[in-house]
């Protein structure tokens, strides 16, 4: 998460078995975004979650995420993902 280049990468982490949520912004977007950003993020994606839609509640918090991302650190040519979008599993 801390190897992009302006230190924008946003972490989700949901932990189904343990019950555990979080979404962990870097220094660069932790800069800008309102300070409870994060809170209010993981606040949304459980409503969802509580409902036991799952996807729609992972699928929030990426939303939330990728406005703040694009508000503040918008696409330009050239531009390329410095992170893996992988899931990890295990």
């Amino acid at each position: 998460m801390r190897k992009t280049v302006l230190r924008n990468g946003v972490l989700i982490y949901v932990a189904w078995q343990d019950r555990k949520l979080a979404v962990i912004g870097d220094k660069g977007i932790n800069e800008v975004v309102p300070s409870d950003f994060w809170d209010t993020t993981v606040e949304k994606m459980t409503v969802f979650f509580r409902q036991q839609k799952y996807a729609d509640g992972v699928i929030q918090g990426i939303e939330e995420a990728g406005y703040q991302l694009k508000k503040y650190f918008p696409y330009y040519a050239g531009d390329k993902n410095e992170l893996s979008n992988d899931i990890s599993e295990g």
